[in-house]
């Protein structure tokens, strides 16, 4: 019978089916870490799919060409100079399909011919299986390996980071790794495209925070961030500068609200975890951030009365409403906002 695998187990049992040769006829490929799963999901295919063969035995569907007789023809058709056959199905809400979908996919499931590999891969929506549809969550969870892939630990990404650097003749500290894994957001994918021009760019064989910081755009997160340590520095001015680079960066005055509000959320978290006298273990738990993000965060966090933190999570809320509902400029708005942060800090 097939399972849902918990996290840590996904790459071992992927990695075992393709080192006996014999992939299971089902998969479900899910998670945050797209490069994992896009490493593993080619590795799935290179060793069914020949190039020779591809036309006839590898099929594709998204949401726009997906149809159960589509499908149902795909399985049907026996794999031509090959033993096997692939079909990948991407970003299919199988709970959101209608009552005869459900059950043809349903069927499918439960009668898939030996010689045909079915991968559904998520990567834009989120996996959400629906256990109310029961005979197809049945179908699911006895026929599909459900393999998840999610944001790696900071340790592992740490190690990771390392290893690629020194594939490049270069070596980096850990602690500037940590730095890197928040400037980029902690994913594979991300972290990889970076290493590869941060390598690039360093002139020696040791990489620098400033090799780092010339070449590295960091993710809306981390630039964010920034507005907040101005702020607990008192550095004001700093604050709305580096506002106004993220709108010269985004047009999306949406997104960047959400990130303020996000980013102030979790320092009252933080602040919530100081009073009561914890540390980064409970921050990390509660909003599911790196072990730097949340030493930094915590850090912050002491530079603020709660009094601050609980007005400043009030405050991104009466903005995000208001970018949201009125007339006035979002841009504007954002910069009231850090304003009134600002004046909220000096109270």
């Amino acid at each position: 019978m097939a399972k849902k695998e918990s996290s840590s187990d996904s790459i071992s049992v992927i990695r075992e089916d393709l080192k006996s040769g014999k992939p299971a006829n089902a998969y479900i490929f899910y998670g945050e870490e797209g490069y994992l799963k896009d490493y593993y999901y080619n590795q799935l295919r290179s060793s069914i799919i020949d190039p020779l063969s591809e036309f006839f035995n590898f099929h594709r569907f998204d949401e726009k060409s997906f149809t159960t007789e589509a499908l149902i023809q795909a399985v049907n058709a026996v794999p031509v100079m090959a033993e096997r056959s692939l079909i990948r199905i991407d970003d299919i809400d199988l709970s959101g399909l209608n009552e005869s979908a459900r059950t043809a996919v349903t069927d499918i499931l439960n009668d898939l011919p030996e010689y045909v590999c079915l991968v559904f891969y998520y990567d834009i929506k989120e996996y959400k299986p629906d256990k109310r549809y029961k005979k197809l969550y049945e179908a699911i969870s006895k026929n599909c390996k459900e393999l998840e892939f999610p944001k790696q630990s900071q340790a592992s990404v740490t190690e990771w980071c390392i290893r690629h650097f020194r594939s490049a003749g270069k070596t980096i500290s850990k602690d500037l790794c940590a730095y890197l894994i928040f400037l980029t957001g902690g994913t594979l994918s991300a972290l990889n495209s970076e290493i590869e021009k941060i390598s690039a760019y360093a002139a020696g064989d040791q990489i620098t925070k400033e090799d780092i910081d010339a070449v590295t755009i960091p993710v809306l997160d981390a630039q964010v961030f920034d507005i907040t340590d101005a702020i607990a520095a008192k550095r004001f001015s700093l604050a709305i500068e580096k506002l106004g680079t993220i709108l010269q960066l985004m047009e999306d005055p949406f997104s960047i609200a959400g990130a303020i509000s996000s980013n102030l959320r979790r320092l009252y978290a933080a602040k919530t975890v100081l009073e009561a006298g914890k540390g980064r273990d409970e921050l990390k738990a509660i909003c599911g951030i790196t072990d730097y993000f949340a030493d930094k965060m915590l850090s912050t966090a002491r530079g603020f009365s709660m009094e601050f933190c609980e007005k400043a999570v009030l405050l991104c809320a009466q903005t995000d409403y208001q970018i949201k509902t009125s007339y006035d400029d979002p841009q504007a708005l954002l910069q009231l906002l850090i304003v009134s942060l600002s004046q909220e800090a000096t109270a």
